[in-house]
């Protein structure tokens, strides 16, 4: 007579095991979200350089803006507008005041040197120009990738300009993005919990 649970055992191990292993998995994918979250949260507010906000073009803009408003409402008026829609000529204002950058000036460097690396921060800088900031969340993204549970993440900027832009130098980032990313941590830790639940 055969015993018909004959190679059968009791044991849950090779349960618990693929349950341990599946749990894992979402730990990992779990810190991997979070690093990519954070980053997109610092990257997206680090303020990208505009020379027409700067205290010193103050005055220029403000000209500026007058200027091109002083001459939109000129085309309210259709006694100011020719047969085809035009100012007539002598109307419009073509003054204007030069908005002062660096030579050769064009933002994005800040945003382009967020850095992403496991067990010592990355303090290197680049020159690259990433307005966009898709350079930097690329790093940030292929980084996470290799990341495992029980590593140590860091996300820097180590441009000098770095301390001053999070404590308020920029009117883009009154209250920094490091600051404003820690303030939603625990948001962003409870979304990525409940897209990688086992």
């Amino acid at each position: 007579m055969t015993n018909r649970y004959a190679g059968m055992n009791g044991s849950f191990s090779a349960q618990i095991q693929a349950f341990a292993d599946q749990a894992k998995e979402a730990i990992d994918a779990t810190l991997r979200d979070i690093i990519i979250n954070v980053g997109n949260s610092v990257i997206t507010m680090s303020p990208v350089g505009k020379p027409e906000i700067w205290k010193i073009n103050k005055i220029s803009h403000e000209y500026n803006q007058a200027v091109a408003e002083h001459n939109s409402k000129l085309r309210d008026d259709p006694a100011n507008l020719t047969k085809a829609g035009r100012l007539r000529p002598g109307r419009k204002l073509n003054d204007g005041m030069g908005i002062w950058a660096p030579k050769r000036y064009v933002g994005g460097r800040f945003r382009g040197n967020w850095m992403f690396s496991i067990s010592t921060p990355d303090n290197s800088t680049t020159e690259a120009i990433d307005a966009s900031g898709a350079s930097s969340m690329a790093r940030i993204v292929n980084g996470a990738i290799e990341f495992n549970a029980g590593e140590t993440a860091y996300i820097t900027n180590s441009l000098p300009y770095a301390i001053p832009l999070e404590y308020g130098h920029s009117s883009q980032a009154p209250n920094g993005m490091i600051r404003v990313t820690v303030a939603r941590f625990q948001q962003i830790v409870l979304e990525a919990i409940r897209n990688n639940q086992v």
